[in-house]
């Protein structure tokens, strides 16, 4: 058991990570469609994510903390390379979480400011998110070029929360608004395309261990699966925003697309992880702490995993307004 803790640590801190990244990623999606919405809906979409939004940022939390505790070496290359993307989105997360107090109590004008910091603080966690995924998976490089892709990945993944914020009104509100959020959603999922396509190309680019993962034919031909799956679920979410479709179709289709997606970079990386430097056995810390850790982390992860279950069971259906006022 001990040779395997380190596989396990790995395979829960990425679960941690696709679970912080669908859920935070629709309630950041709904805040940089604010401005885009008039006063009366901008208070439904704070409603439709109101009882949720703070428990989502626990699996980042979760995420960073098996970071910490189980790679330790790991922790400090990449915090220590991201330290400014990093300081940028706890910038915006409080800045988030602050906006969304203060602007159910502010009158008038400031109100309005309120809504304005509630999506600057979505947009700057966002893109410091995407950010570092670009310099993640191009080995934190230095040079004008990586920085630039980098930004551009940023940028994208700006549009896929986009896309999942979208489609999370569509399946939460009604009328006018949920229309509104159709026509959104059809933007983000081509921004989802390019995210996506980006982070395909410059990881086997940047790696010669992920080219022969991905194109040493025909042992991987089977792997053409999750790409193929990642295109089908965005035609399925474009076909689901048609009026007469299902509301939960387009977001349950979203979520595809982040979940193949997020697989087929695990995938490519595994079992570095910082890629082609670090492997998670050399990251990992001793097995007699992991041993320790992991039993806290039984007791911790099923407390999580229940309480989310049980607010979104309890939250569930078409949000209704007067629920922040």
């Amino acid at each position: 058991m001990t040779l395997d803790l380190p596989v396990i640590f790995a395979a829960l801190m990425g679960i941690a990570i696709l679970a912080y990244v669908v859920l935070d990623g629709y309630d950041l999606g709904v805040g940089m469609l604010m401005p885009a919405a008039t006063t009366a809906q901008q208070d439904l979409m704070v409603a439709s994510i109101g009882p949720f939004w703070d428990a989502n940022e626990t699996w980042l939390v979760l995420g960073i903390g098996l970071l910490l505790v189980a790679f330790p070496a790991a922790h400090g290359i990449v915090l220590g390379a991201l330290y400014l993307p990093v300081t940028a989105m706890l910038i915006g997360l409080m800045l988030r979480g602050v906006a969304f107090e203060f602007r159910v109590k502010a009158q008038g004008w400031h109100a309005e400011l309120w809504n304005w910091f509630f999506w600057l603080g979505s947009f700057l966690a966002s893109l410091a998110q995407g950010f570092m995924l670009g310099r993640y998976v191009t080995g934190f490089e230095s040079g004008a070029g990586y920085w630039l892709f980098a930004l551009l990945v940023g940028a994208s993944l700006c549009g896929g929360y986009v896309l999942l914020g979208a489609t999370w009104l569509v399946l939460r509100t009604e009328g006018e608004l949920q229309q509104k959020a159709r026509a959104w959603a059809r933007w983000g999922i081509m921004w989802v395309a390019l995210g996506v396509a980006l982070v395909s190309v410059a990881t086997p680019w940047m790696s010669e261990m992920v080219r022969d993962k991905w194109f040493d034919f025909p042992r991987t031909l089977w792997l053409m699966a999750l790409p193929a799956a990642s295109v089908g679920a965005g035609i399925f979410v474009w076909r689901s925003l048609r009026p007469a479709a299902a509301d939960w179709k387009p977001f349950a289709g979203a979520v595809t697309i982040y979940v193949t997606a997020f697989t087929g970079l695990a995938y490519s990386i595994f079992p570095f992880v910082v890629v082609d430097r670090l492997t998670i056995w050399e990251a990992a810390a001793h097995p007699s702490a992991l041993q320790f850790m992991f039993w806290g982390v039984v007791i911790v992860l099923p407390c999580i995993a229940g309480y989310t279950v049980f607010a979104y069971r309890v939250f569930r259906g078409k949000v209704k307004g007067g629920l922040y006022e």
